[in-house]
C-alpha cells in the first residue's frame, strides 16, 4: 500500500500480508501452553517455543490444526525440554513339563506247509510322535519247536520325563517417544531353494536365517509426573523338533541329500498399557495343558481283551507350560561411572600354579575374613513390620 501527498509525492508504503486472525488461538496457548507462540504462514500457522514433554507438543499441534482445519498445513517446530528416559525391566519365567509314554508289540511269525511258506508281520506304528523314543529299546522272544511256526514277539516300551526351565530379564532405555528393541538369541539356517550353473552343472543350496530366543520391544511416553503409557511386545521363542521336517536332495542317480528343518516354538505378547513409574503389571500369564493319546492296532484283534495287547501299540504324551512376562517402567536419569559396576569388577585369572596346585580358577585379594567382637547396642533393632 502507497501514500501520496496532494503534490503526487509518496509519503508512504506499507507491504500488508493477509493471514489467520491467531489472536484466539493465542490467548488459548497463553493459558493452557504458555512457552508456545504460534505464526501464520501463508494459509498455515507454525508453532515455535519450548515444552515439557512430548504431550503437550501434540497437544499444542491439535489445537492448530483444529485452526486450519488440516494437520498437513501445521509446521510443529516445538522443542521439548529434557525429554524423560524410561528404563524398562521385564521378567520372562517359563516353566514347561513333558511326559511321554510309548508301549508296544511287534509280532511276527513263520510256518511251512509243504512248498508253501507263509509268513505274518505286525510292526506296531508310534504316531503321536511319529517315532519311538529310542530305536533299539526293544525286549525280543522267540519260540522255536519241530514242526510248528516260529513265532517272534518284540516289545518296545519307554517312557520320558523332562522339565524345561527358561528365565530372562532384559532390561532396556529409551528415551520418551522413542523405541528400544533387544534380543537374547541366535540365527538357525534354512534351505531357501536350490541354484545349477548351466555351465558346470553344479548346484549349491541357498540359506535363510530365522531368529530365536528372547527379543524384547517396547515405545514409551511420560505423559506426567510419574505416569508413563508403554506399548509393549515381547517374544520367547525357541528351536522344537515336534514338527520338524525332512527335505532330501538327489545328489546323484544312488546318493541322496537329507536336511532336517526344525519348527520354532513361539509364544508372543503385545499390548499398550499405562502404568506408574515403578509399578509392576502382568503382561501375559499362560497357563496351558495339552495332551495327546493315540492307539494303533490290527483291526479286530486289537480289541480282543489281553491278548490285544499283542497287535497294538499305544502313545500317550503330556505337556503342561506356565508362562509368565512381568513388566516395570522407571523414569531414570544418566548417573557417574563410578555409580555402575560391571560383572568383570574385581576378577582376574588364575596363574598356572595356582591351577595346577590349588585348583582355583581366578586368583583371591586381601586378607582372611574377620569375626568382628559384638559390642553392646543401644536402642532398638531388628525388624520393622507394616
Amino acid at each position: 500500500m502507497v501514500f501520496f501527498d496532494a503534490d503526487g509525492q509518496q509519503v508512504a508504503g506499507y507491504d500488508i500480508a493477509v493471514k489467520r486472525d491467531l489472536n484466539g488461538v493465542r490467548a488459548a496457548l497463553r493459558q493452557s501452553l504458555p512457552g508456545v507462540q504460534i505464526e501464520g504462514v501463508g494459509e498455515g500457522v507454525v508453532l515455535t517455543g519450548s515444552v515439557s514433554s512430548p504431550i503437550e507438543a501434540q497437544q499444542a499441534g491439535d489445537i492448530a490444526a483444529r485452526l486450519v482445519g488440516s494437520a498437513d498445513k501445521v509446521v510443529n517446530s516445538i522443542v521439548v525440554r529434557g525429554r524423560d528416559q524410561v528404563m524398562l525391566k521385564v521378567h520372562v519365567a517359563e516353566v514347561r513339563r513333558d511326559i511321554i509314554k510309548q508301549l508296544g508289540i511287534d509280532l511276527s511269525a513263520s510256518m511251512n506247509a509243504g512248498t508253501a511258506v507263509v509268513n505274518f508281520n505286525n510292526s506296531n506304528p508310534f504316531t503321536a510322535l511319529g517315532r519311538p523314543l529310542v530305536s533299539d529299546n526293544a525286549l525280543s522272544a522267540a519260540s522255536i519247536v519241530k514242526g510248528l511256526p516260529t513265532v517272534t514277539a518284540t516289545m518296545r516300551a519307554m517312557e520320558s520325563a523332562g522339565i524345561f526351565r527358561t528365565l530372562a530379564e532384559p532390561n532396556l532405555t529409551a528415551i520418551s517417544g522413542e523405541s528400544a528393541t533387544f534380543i537374547a538369541g541366535g540365527e538357525f539356517p534354512i534351505p531357501a531353494g536350490y541354484s545349477c550353473d548351466p555351465t558346470t552343472h553344479v548346484c549349491t543350496t541357498q540359506i535363510t536365517y530365522k531368529k530365536f530366543g528372547i527379543s524384547l520391544n517396547f515405545t514409551p511416553v511420560v505423559l506426567s509426573e510419574g505416569r508413563i503409557s508403554l506399548r509393549v511386545m515381547t517374544e520367547v521363542s525357541e528351536l522344537s523338533n515336534d514338527n520338524a521336517i525332512t527335505v532330501s536332495q538327489a545328489l546323484t542317480s544312488t546318493t541322496t541329500n537329507s536336511i532336517t528343518i526344525p519348527s520354532i516354538r513361539t509364544r508372543r505378547a503385545e499390548t499398550t498399557l499405562e502404568i506408574p513409574s515403578g509399578g509392576s503389571m502382568a503382561m501375559a500369564g499362560l497357563i496351558q495343558q495339552q495332551t495327546k493319546q493315540a492307539i494303533n492296532g490290527l483291526p479286530g484283534l486289537d480289541q480282543v481283551p489281553i491278548l490285544g495287547q499283542l497287535f497294538r501299540s499305544q502313545d500317550y504324551v503330556n505337556n503342561e507350560t506356565e508362562l509368565m512376562v512381568l513388566v516395570t517402567p522407571y523414569v531414570v536419569r544418566a548417573v557417574s561411572q563410578s555409580e555402575l559396576s560391571r560383572p568383570d569388577d574385581g576378577f582376574a585369572p588364575a596363574s598356572d600354579s595356582q591351577s595346577a596346585l590349588l585348583a582355583r580358577i581366578n586368583r583371591l585379594y586381601g586378607i582372611a575374613a574377620r569375626i568382628e567382637p559384638v559390642g553392646s547396642y543401644q536402642g532398638n533393632f531388628g525388624f520393622i513390620l507394616d
